[in-house]
């Protein structure tokens, strides 16, 4: 089953990306962040990151952990890429204020440890 041996890879993409986006908002307001068009186009490309790798997690694996809103992530993602004039910039926003920092301690414990981790 190789499409399941890739799911730590899956869930290290969106760690990586969802802490990406917990240091780019670090100190943004939601007016600082409506007013920097460079600072929102990151902020997309960073949920469509964590989108596009929730959407190559097993079916299996998200049922296992249903602490995790797959679908809602998933269709944020399509949004993002399909139906780009439609943003709600403000909605974006509380999305990264208020579920990011909630992903980031619910991806942590599921990302297995490295071969390095294990040395240390």
């Amino acid at each position: 089953m190789p499409h399941e041996r890739r799911v730590p890879a899956y869930l290290w993409d969106m760690l990586e990306a969802a802490k990406t986006l917990v240091s780019f908002t670090k100190g943004v307001t939601l007016e600082m962040y409506l007013n920097k068009l460079m600072l929102r186009l990151a902020v997309e490309r960073q949920i469509g990151v964590i989108g596009e790798a929730a959407r190559r997690v097993s079916e299996s694996f998200q049922s296992a952990h249903p602490e995790i809103p797959w679908q809602r992530i998933i269709a944020q993602r399509n949004v993002l890429i399909h139906e780009y004039n439609e943003i709600d910039h403000e909605r974006i926003w509380r999305l990264v204020a208020e579920q990011i920092p909630r992903l980031v301690e619910q991806l942590t414990p599921l990302i297995p440890p490295t071969p390095e981790d294990s040395k240390a």
